[in-house]
This record gives structure tokens, C-alpha cells and sequence, in this order.
């Protein structure tokens, strides 16, 4: 009860039906992304409550409608950029906004970062490892263009927003992790050299082994693209080498999963043989028999704060606009 008038708060209303004050609203005022079950329990309540319960808003028609944020994301929609995306456009319409997408592998070519600032279809964008050259993302920032990169393949400058899982650190921890079993000799395929996150995962595992005393070697390191294909091939020629590595550290899950079939390819059993570890925590690294040992990234927390992020750039005056220009 509120201020000794009887009725019943929206506070009241969240405690005895169990849901949150946020949910209460959106259905009392209208709103949507509320689900139809939730709706019929707090109508129940209301009309139990009679005239001591807040009314009910109706819906406005005439809806101002908000511009949709751009979002950039030209590789498949598969189980790693699937979930960057999907906690972007769940986290936009919780904020009642729309999604303009620009996904798929046919899109890797496009200029239309370069177009963004003349368009009017779109308030601000979110780009996902975006294949850009930097002098496109600078032009995009001195136009004035709010926008978030979400795990960039190069370093950024620091006035541009970006938002990356800790790389480092993870590759550290997993190499660790190896090294408490008892490996030594750890072989590694890794990402495109030209990746940023190839560096900062390599650097972690170079610095794992440094803690244990131990040399990298760089003949136990290969890259590639960050597929299945790619730890077939390289995984095959690590363990083609005499010594083999007794554990190979992967740049992702996919690249496990070809590791794993080149080890088997040769005869070898995971764990009793050879270790292999991922990184991301996607579906196929427990589909995998024993179940990949691997790094979890917070995907769909990429994904929400990179909308808090732009929303943010949105809301912030243009580059100099304190100092009047």
C-alpha cells in the first residue's frame, strides 16, 4: 500500500505474483515481449483487486515508431555469431527497438559502412567482427556516425567502442589447465595471423608456459581459418611430428572438433593419447565423444552490452560539439 491511500502499487502487484516490477509495467501500460500466460496472471490479480489496483494503460495507436540499429554481421549465422546476434535483437526490443540486418557471407564485400552516415533507415550500428579496413571505421567515427565494434580482428583506437571476451586470459587459463595434467610439449592451431584475437589467445598460451618454465616452440604452432578443415589439416601435421605434442590448444571449438578427427585419423584416443582443447563453448563442443574441454565466451553478453554501448554513442553530443564545432 502507498501512501496511506489504499491502493495497491505496482510493487505489490510483482511481490504476490512473483514477476518483476519491469514486467508489471510493459503489461500495465501496453507494452510488448510479454509473454500471453504472464499477461492472464497479472489481469487475474487486477481484477481481484478491483478499484484498488493500478489501470491499465491502453495501447496507443499512433505509436511513434523508433529507427532500427544496423547490424553488421557478414558470416554465417551459425552457432557462434547465432548467439551474438540473437542477444542483440532481444536485448534492442526489450528497449522497443527494431533490428536492421546485415548478415551472411554474401555481404563480406559490401560498402555499406562507408554508406551508414547518409542513410536514414538506421539511428546507429553495431558491427560484428567487422572485415573493414580501419580507414573506413575512422571516416565512419569523424563523421560523427554512432556505432560499436564487437570483437574487432584488429586493434581500435581508443575513442572507438569495442567489445571483446577476455582472449588472453582464457587462453591462459585453458593452457594451464594442460599443464596441471602434466603437458610439456603443446601443440597449437591457432586463428589468421592478421586477427587480434589470434594474438592475444597465442600470447595467453605462451604465457602459461612461461609461468611453468617452459619454452614455446614455434614449430608446434600452425594457423588457418577457424574451421574444421583447418584442424584436420594442421592438427594432422602436428601430430605427424616425432615427438608429437601430447595436447593440442585449439582457436575455437571447430578447429577441436578436425584436431580430434585427424587424432583419430592416426589412430590416437582423446584423452588417453592426445588432449585437445577448444574455445567458445559452442553446440558442437558437446556433441563430440568425450566432450570437448573448452573455453565458454559470454556471447549473449557481448551481445547486450554491445546495444548498451551503442545506445550510449547515441545518446553522446558529436565529436565536438562541447567545443562548438
Amino acid at each position: 500500500m502507498a501512501g496511506g491511500t489504499g491502493r495497491v502499487t505496482v510493487r505489490a502487484i510483482a511481490a504476490e505474483t512473483g514477476l518483476s516490477i519491469a514486467t508489471i509495467s510493459r503489461v500495465l501500460n501496453g507494452g510488448g515481449n510479454v509473454a500471453s500466460d504472464t499477461r492472464e496472471r497479472v489481469r487475474q490479480v487486477v481484477e481481484r483487486l478491483g478499484d484498488r489496483a493500478p489501470e491499465p494503460r491502453p495501447r496507443s495507436p499512433a505509436r511513434v515508431t523508433r529507427l532500427p540499429v544496423f547490424v553488421r554481421c557478414p558470416y554465417l549465422l551459425t552457432d557462434y555469431f547465432g548467439h551474438i546476434v540473437t542477444s542483440v535483437a532481444e536485448t534492442l526490443a526489450l528497449h522497443g527497438q527494431g533490428m536492421l540486418l546485415d548478415a551472411g557471407d554474401a555481404v563480406v564485400e559490401s560498402t555499406v559502412v562507408r554508406e551508414l552516415p547518409g542513410r536514414r533507415d538506421a539511428c546507429g550500428a553495431v558491427l560484428i567482427l567487422p572485415p573493414e579496413p580501419h580507414a573506413d571505421l575512422e571516416v565512419l567515427a569523424s563523421r560523427g556516425y554512432p556505432f560499436v565494434l564487437v570483437d574487432p580482428r584488429t586493434s581500435v583506437p581508443r575513442d572507438m567502442v569495442s567489445i571483446s571476451a577476455a582472449h588472453f586470459s582464457g587462453a591462459r587459463a585453458v593452457t594451464r589447465h594442460l599443464i596441471e595434467f602434466g603437458h610439456r610439449r603443446i601443440g597449437v592451431v591457432t586463428g589468421p595471423p592478421y586477427w587480434r584475437t589470434r594474438d592475444d589467445r597465442v600470447g595467453g598460451h605462451l604465457a602459461a608456459l612461461a609461468e611453468a618454465g617452459v619454452l614455446g616452440d614455434q614449430e608446434l604452432v600452425r594457423h588457418g581459418e577457424p574451421a574444421a578443415e583447418t584442424g584436420v589439416r594442421a592438427g594432422g601435421e602436428l601430430l605427424d611430428m616425432r615427438p608429437r605434442p601430447t595436447a593440442v590448444v585449439c582457436f575455437n571449438d571447430k578447429v577441436a572438433v578436425g584436431v580430434m578427427e585427424a587424432a583419430a585419423a592416426r589412430g590416437l584416443r582423446v584423452p588417453e593419447d592426445l588432449s585437445v582443447t577448444g574455445f567458445d563453448d559452442i553446440d558442437v563442443s558437446r556433441a563430440t565423444t568425450p566432450r570437448l574441454t573448452t573455453v565458454r565466451q559470454p556471447l549473449q553478453e557481448m551481445g547486450r552490452t554491445a546495444v548498451d554501448a551503442d545506445a550510449r554513442a547515441r545518446r553522446a553530443p558529436p565529436r565536438g560539439a562541447e567545443h562548438g564545432a
